[in-house]
Order: C-alpha cells, then sequence, then structure tokens
C-alpha cells in the first residue's frame, strides 16, 4: 500500500451516504485517504434507515428461485402480497425480470449461491471490527434469528431445515416449547422454528449510520449534501468532472459510485448499461416495546419483525415500481395484522395507526449480488452497489475488500464474481 504523509493525502470521492458508503470511506480513511462523500440527502436517510436491522448471512441463496414461477401472475394480481409488481411497471422491468429468469437456471443458481455464501461467511467478522473501531458495539447484537412456522407440516419443515444445513448455515430445529423457551411471547401458534445462531441485528440502523458518520467526521472527513447528476471522465485525462445539481462542477482525482437504487444512470454515464432495478421495501415501526431478543421472520407470512430502542419494526414487503411512485400506505398497513398474529399480547390494545409508515428502495441485480471493484474502462474509478436485501449485511466487508481493491492489495474474497461487466 502506497503511504501518504498529511500534506500530500491522496483523495477519493464516495457517491453516497449510506451504510455502504459510509463504510467505504472509514476503510478508506484507515489506507490513508482524504474522504468526501456527496449525497442528495445526508447520512443514513435512504434504505439504510428503515431497512429490517437484520444481518442475514442465512441468507445464501439468489432471489431468482424456481420455485416462485408458479406464483408470478398471483403476484400481480395481489396488492397486498408479500412480493408485488405494480402492473403499470410491469413493462418497464420486463427485461430485468427475464435476466433473473435466467438466473434460476441451475448452474447459474449454483455460481451465485457460492458467490453471496463467500459474502456471508465473512460479513459478521468485519462488521464487529467495525463498530469496535467505530465505538458502537452496542449497536450489533448476536443473538441468532429465527424462522417461525405456524401449523406447517413437518416434513416441509425438515425440507427447508436440510436446504439450509445443506448450504453450510449454522441452524437448528426448535419444536414450539423451544421456541417460546428462547421468545415467550410469541404465539402458540408457532409449532417449529429455525434457529440460526450465527447471525445478528442492529437495534436502530439509523444511529448505526450516524455513528459511522460520527467516526468519519473524527478522521477528517467531509460530507457534502449536494445533488450529482453527471460523471465525467474526459479522454486522455485521469481527471474526473463532477456537476451537481445547483450548477457547480467539481474536479476530482478517484471516484467510487455507492449511491445503491440511484446508481444506475452514473454508472450509464461512465459506460455501463447496468441492469439495476430498485425493490421498494415497506416497513410499519410500531411504537411498543417487545420482550424479543433477536429478529423473527415468519415463512408463512414472509415478513420479519425486528426488536428496536424505540419500539418494534414490521417489515418484510417487497415491491417493484420504480423510484419515483409515492408509498402505498396499504402495504405497510397490512404488516400490522401479521405482527399482532405473532406478537398477540403485544400488540392486544394497539392499533395500525399507532404505527409510522415507511418506504425505502433496495438497489437489486438479477443475479442477486453486488457490484464491487474497479471499473474496467477507468482506472480510477470504483463501484460498491447493488447489495439488494443485504446492504446492511455487506457493508462492512465490501468496504474492505473494495479499500484493498482501491490500494492495489490482494482482495481477502475474489472480486471476479461481483464486477461491474458481469453483465457483457
Amino acid at each position: 500500500m502506497k503511504e501518504y504523509d498529511d500534506e500530500h493525502r491522496a483523495t477519493i470521492t464516495i457517491v453516497g451516504a449510506g451504510i455502504v458508503g459510509l463504510a467505504a470511506a472509514i476503510e478508506l480513511q484507515r489506507k490513508g485517504f482524504d474522504v468526501t462523500i456527496i449525497d442528495k440527502e445526508g447520512a443514513g436517510l435512504g434504505a439504510s434507515k428503515g431497512n429490517a436491522g437484520h444481518f442475514a448471512t442465512e441468507q445464501v441463496f439468489p432471489l431468482a428461485d424456481p420455485t416462485i414461477l408458479p406464483k408470478i401472475p398471483g403476484m400481480l394480481m395481489d396488492p397486498l402480497g408479500p412480493f408485488r409488481i405494480q402492473p403499470r411497471y410491469f413493462v418497464k422491468a420486463l427485461p430485468w425480470f427475464m435476466r433473473f429468469l435466467t438466473n434460476m437456471l441451475p448452474r447459474r443458481r449454483a455460481k451465485n449461491t457460492q458467490a453471496i455464501t463467500a459474502l456471508n461467511q465473512s460479513s459478521i467478522a468485519a462488521m464487529k471490527e467495525l463498530v469496535s473501531f467505530c465505538d458502537c458495539e452496542q449497536l450489533l447484537t448476536l443473538n441468532g434469528s429465527l424462522l417461525v412456522f405456524e401449523e406447517t407440516p413437518i416434513d416441509e419443515v425438515r425440507k427447508e431445515l436440510s436446504v439450509y444445513a445443506n448450504a453450510g448455515v449454522a441452524v437448528q430445529l426448535l419444536d414450539g416449547n423451544q421456541v417460546r423457551k428462547l421468545e415467550p411471547s410469541l404465539s402458540l401458534s408457532i409449532t417449529h422454528a429455525l434457529y440460526f445462531t450465527q447471525v445478528g441485528h442492529t437495534s436502530d440502523p439509523y444511529r448505526l449510520c450516524k455513528a459511522l458518520e460520527s467516526k468519519f467526521n473524527e478522521l477528517g472527513g467531509r460530507l457534502v449534501t449536494e445533488e450529482l447528476v453527471k460523471v465525467a471522465v474526459a479522454k486522455n485525462s485521469s481527471t474526473i468532472q463532477l456537476d451537481m445539481a445547483t450548477g457547480t462542477s467539481h474536479q476530482i482525482e478517484r471516484l467510487v459510485i455507492a449511491a445503491g437504487a440511484w446508481s444506475k444512470p452514473f454508472a450509464k454515464q461512465l459506460g455501463y448499461s447496468v441492469p439495476l432495478e430498485s425493490e421498494r421495501g415497506y416497513h410499519l415501526m410500531m411504537p411498543q416495546i417487545s420482550t424479543l431478543s433477536r429478529p423473527v421472520a415468519s415463512y408463512n407470512r414472509k415478513f420479519i419483525i425486528t426488536p428496536m430502542t424505540d419500539g418494534t419494526r414490521l417489515a418484510g414487503m417487497v415491491e417493484f415500481g420504480g423510484l419515483k411512485a409515492p408509498l402505498v400506505p396499504a402495504r405497510a398497513d397490512c404488516l400490522f395484522a401479521h405482527g399482532k398474529a405473532l406478537l398477540p399480547t403485544l400488540f392486544e390494545s394497539a392499533t395500525v395507526t399507532d404505527g409510522e409508515r415507511w418506504m425505502g428502495f433496495r438497489p437489486s441485480l438479477p443475479d442477486s449480488l453486488p457490484i464491487v471493484g474497479r471499473s474496467v474502462n477507468q482506472s480510477n474509478v470504483f463501484f460498491s452497489f447493488g447489495h439488494q436485501h443485504l446492504g446492511l449485511t455487506w457493508s462492512a466487508l465490501t468496504a474492505k475488500l473494495l479499500a484493498q481493491e482501491v490500494v492495489g492489495e490482494q482482495a481477502n474474497i475474489d472480486l471476479q464474481p461481483y464486477r461491474i461487466d458481469r453483465f457483457y
């Protein structure tokens, strides 16, 4: 690694102040860089604020699952289903879904599973190290998570168990009594659960982002709250020009695109047509404080409950509808009935109007893998986006991998599966 003195520190600019961009900034600062972050809103105010808070290292399987094929018509018809495609958006999303379908092929699915697993295996260790460095260890809890089953045939439960176990995921099968010994407040309707023992969560994703921002500032970082509209690299020049919505321009040396669901146009300006779509994720934040000590996901209802510092978060809805359509209140509200079914005592006297609705944008690629690494076209441009449902989970690890790539070190994980040119 090249060392820089304080007067001649190399500079780098990151577009995006979500958890992915913040973690990358800190790792680059630790490598000796003077880092500036540009974000149109501020630190941690997008999907990083409203996610389920689940470090979901058990989720080793790509979203492109052949078993969902028969369910696609229902996805279009059911406005409150867990996986929704807005009819008006279907034609626009069709190219993405065609690529999505090809990733269901057995060979591709196996390859993508392997690449997801490679990231998941090191993600918790990387996050532990990051929160320790940022003096916020209390924001990472390692109590595992539960996937609960309501009145589900035991053969079906055991099939799910074997799928995870065969993939190398640390998992235990619990009966209903064992489930309620861990989490006494859960409903008697739960007959079994899969207990993922090497999984974690944070009680406040936004506070975690702010802790990273604080460390970033302490290390001399600069956060610029402006909207970037255009990126350009002149021919025969290493200088990168950033044009802002205000009409101002900046000349920079190095650039990282970590703008999540908003990364696609910037990649396009740099010569890459990336099949990035936005998954609109919903949550309903209830003020009631639960006694849960870990996230609880429902196999039957397809949502997740996470205990938070300021209440209980009900999350999990997925919707394809683009970046411009407004929040659909019913998509958040329908989570309340599911939450009440699993935590009947907690929500006995609650109403859906007690909750706060939220919708955010997950950046998803059809193979369920992020884009991480150096641009093929420009040696001073780097990417870290497309983390889909696992942005929180992968943020610390992809930050380390990106920093290694920037300084020319051998990355701890082979970055070939995550290259931006893999779609061509």
